[in-house]
């Protein structure tokens, strides 16, 4: 069953998403907006088991597979805690009728429904889902131990399977783009990146080298000393604003910028 949902408004986006009788959507905690009131609503820790939002029963063992329904769960939780996630998941399944729901990010800016048909996942950075149907199983993917600290924003990814809609937003606006359509390869600032399709291989590299030209990228260029790369043929989806500038004016706007007067490499992050 197709999820029928429209994505409204300009500079804070927001997805209102239309329910047949039955049908589950989920999200993460934070992000619900609104309901009509035939939708109930339910919070749960565990993720969607991909039959229809319905929770395993555990049958099949007695206690044994309620342990293990509950270990299971306790390592999901567990790893959307290590990623930074919200804990749980509210999930909405209209009764008696057609019901509707609304969702929205937490950033000024877009939001972009991807089609899962099962034969590629999508990978996102962190906090950017915002909502899905019941068929898509959301879980956590690293992109590895190097790669990660040495990009920051790239080491922990959402990773969407299945079936079904799901829904994500960012910052600012969104542009989709195919490495393919640039020889294969693209570079970008690491807090642009959104998200993309399973096959696009994404890595972390040193902008130049320990020599001038790098230092004065490093220091005064205001990109740190990494840039991420994305290459492949798939579909690619960056974001034009990163939480990081938006952090530095609204600070500047307070009186409190912390960047420096060169940004880069002497940027400074208060807690």
């Amino acid at each position: 069953m197709t999820l029928q949902q429209e994505i409204v408004g300009n500079a804070m986006q927001m997805a209102v998403v239309n329910l047949q009788i039955g049908q589950t959507v989920y999200c993460e905690a934070g992000k619900f907006l609104f309901k009509t009131t035939n939708v109930t609503m339910e919070t749960r820790l565990s993720g969607p088991s991909g039959n229809g939002g319905q929770q395993q029963s555990g049958s099949g063992g007695g206690m044994g597979g309620m342990l293990r329904q509950a270990m299971g769960t306790a390592m999901q939780v567990g790893q959307r805690m290590l990623a930074g996630e919200s804990m749980a998941f509210q999930y909405f399944t209209s009764q008696g009728g057609e019901g509707t729901v609304g969702f929205a990010g937490v950033l000024p800016g877009e939001m972009r429904a991807l089609e899962l048909d099962g034969t590629r996942a999508w990978f996102a950075e962190k906090d950017a889902f915002v909502a899905a149907e019941s068929t898509v199983d959301f879980g956590i993917a690293f992109a590895g131990g190097r790669t990660g600290m040495s990009g920051g924003e790239g080491f922990i990814l959402e990773k969407f399977t299945g079936y079904g809609t799901v829904i994500i937003a960012g910052a600012g606006n969104f542009i989709d783009l195919n490495p393919a359509d640039f020889g294969g390869r693209i570079e970008v600032d690491t807090g642009c990146v959104v998200a993309f399709e399973e096959g696009i291989q994404y890595g972390v590299q040193r902008i130049g080298g320990l020599n001038r030209q790098g230092i004065m990228n490093a220091v005064f260029g205001g990109e740190g000393l990494s840039l991420a790369t994305l290459e492949g043929n798939g579909r690619v989806i960056l974001q034009s604003l990163t939480i990081e500038s938006l952090a530095n004016a609204l600070k500047k706007a307070q009186g409190g910028d912390k960047q420096g007067p060169t940004g880069g490499l002497f940027s400074t992050h208060a807690g």
